[in-house]
């Protein structure tokens, strides 16, 4: 895989890489227009494939916040073309590198010091790479450790890609009035995630609060090899959890692995109220055991109890058979505002009342089988229903608590997640954990 010797950091930079990534869809459309004037019958497959490719290749370019929205797309199977979908999940976990010696030259930068004069051993290439930093092979005192090395200039480029992706964001969802709470949120989120001093200190606190859980497993992290852009914690032997889900035969390992990662999930959101937000793959490792490793808590939301009643009140089956009550948990959530018509009140309660009874079909039973296409089909078809309604588009994109960015962007991601794992699992597992 190519090395990658530099990274733009400065806003005419970033700027200039997404205009020529512009450039390149536009040709591609052109391209596509022309071809369709001759043979009517071509779809659009080679289109979407030519635009996620030139799309990730920008990005892969700028790292940092910029990648991190395609990780972050990646997780939307039902949204997004499937083209764009395999090819932003290589975000993940397999991202161009930097080139040794840019390693080396940005850990003396960070920790004041060379690699090498830090630990026994130091692989200069390294073993993954993803959208904020990169992991390296060490050893120390007959450790075998993962040093992950943030990327140079991610955390300075954070407001500028913000500033860049914002007034897309607004013209896609038709934010109309104040938005900046949004924005605000994902750009807070993003700066925290680049502070290791932070996730070494929620890693510890989530290691600590959920060893209880069985078949979960947690690195150990050494704050005296660490900075605020490098972090070192001990070596987990596993698979990703995407190569498990690729070659796994047995069910019971697969059940073992979903019901874990679903008890670790609610177990956080509903004893900790904070939890781990940023669930794809290349965040976890499957050991031979089945034992499930969470290796990175850099994305962690806290939900405060103004948000946590009413979001998980709304969601049970009497307040989905109450419509004035039902109503009432939509005002509460931002969802419905006073200032909306009859119309926009009469539209977002039928939508959004669609949406519950859907998407909260699994935790409405003891066992879920996550496994089975039907629910799966039912979100892919309502995610289509909406990206193609017209009046939709029409409507006040701006409602709904700040809040709702990364608890549903959580449990998106989870129900991904045990999809692809195809396990079946009991939904009040978890509750034997809680105090």
């Amino acid at each position: 895989m190519k090395k990658i010797d530099s990274i733009p950091t400065k806003k005419i930079e970033r700027v200039a890489k997404l205009v020529t990534t512009g450039v390149k869809v536009g040709g591609n459309y052109l391209k596509y227009y022309g071809e369709k004037v001759v043979n009517p019958s071509v779809t659009k497959d080679k289109l979407h494939e030519n635009n996620a490719t030139d799309i990730y290749d920008g990005l892969k370019e700028l790292k940092g916040s910029a990648l991190k929205v395609a990780q972050m797309l990646s997780m939307e199977k039902n949204l997004l073309p499937q083209s764009y979908v395999e090819k932003f999940s290589l975000s993940q976990f397999s991202v161009p590198p930097l080139s040794a010696p840019l390693v080396r030259k940005t850990f003396k930068n960070y920790f004041k010091q060379y690699p090498e004069e830090l630990f026994d051993t130091f692989s200069s290439e390294s073993i993954n790479a993803a959208s904020i930093g990169q992991v390296h092979k060490a050893k120390k005192n007959g450790k075998d450790l993962a040093v992950k090395i943030q990327y140079p200039g991610v955390r300075e480029s954070i407001s500028t890609d913000i500033a860049l992706v914002k007034p897309i964001a607004i013209r896609m969802f038709n934010l109309q009035g104040t938005s900046d709470e949004y924005f605000q949120e994902v750009e807070d989120k993003l700066t925290e995630e680049t502070d290791y001093k932070l996730e070494l200190q929620q890693s510890e606190a989530v290691r600590q609060a959920c060893q209880i859980i069985e078949n979960l497993k947690f690195p150990a992290y050494y704050p005296e090899w660490s900075s605020d852009k490098i972090i070192t914690m001990d070596w987990m032997k596993g698979k990703h959890i995407s190569e498990f889900c690729k070659h796994e035969t047995s069910q019971e390992k697969r059940n073992k692995v979903g019901q874990t990662l679903w008890n670790f999930y609610m177990f956080q959101i509903h004893q900790l109220k904070k939890f781990h937000a940023d669930p794809h793959p290349g965040n976890f490792l499957i050991d031979d055991n089945a034992n499930l490793i969470a290796i990175d808590f850099g994305c962690m939301k806290q939900i405060p109890e103004s948000f946590y009643k009413p979001y998980f009140e709304v969601s049970t089956p009497s307040a989905l058979a109450n419509m004035d009550y039902f109503k009432n948990k939509l005002a509460e959530l931002e969802i419905v505002k006073s200032t909306d018509s009859p119309k926009e009140i009469e539209f977002f309660t039928a939508m959004f009342h669609e949406l519950l009874t859907v998407f909260t079909e699994p935790i409405h039973k003891p066992e879920f089988d996550f496994s089975n296409p039907d629910f799966f089909a039912k979100i892919a078809t309502l995610s289509e229903k909406f990206a193609n309604d017209k009046q939709l588009r029409k409507m006040n994109g701006n409602r709904g608590s700040k809040h709702f960015i990364y608890v549903n962007r959580t449990f998106f991601g989870l129900y991904n997640l045990m999809f692809d794992i195809k396990a079946k699992v009991s939904i009040n597992d978890f509750e034997k954990y809680l105090s």
